[in-house]
């Protein structure tokens, strides 16, 4: 939870995009920590294959701020 707060604070503050894909990165390497902790089972596998896609595609995914996309 606190590296996803780091990655709403980074977006709120409109760091360089640098900085804020550091952090998802290191968030995927958490997920892949969890799964392998967790096993497949957990729904944590899916949810990292999602944001493994993204990551690849290159996808923007919309910012928001106070609960509205920009």
């Amino acid at each position: 939870m606190k590296r996803l707060e780091r990655i709403e604070r980074l977006q709120q503050e409109e760091a360089p995009a640098a900085a804020l894909l550091a952090e998802v990165r290191q968030l995927l390497r958490e997920g892949e920590a969890w799964i392998a902790a967790e096993g497949e089972a957990s729904g944590a596998h899916d949810a990292l294959e999602r944001c493994r896609g993204r990551l690849e595609s290159k996808e923007e995914v919309p910012r928001e701020r106070d609960g509205a996309i920009l």
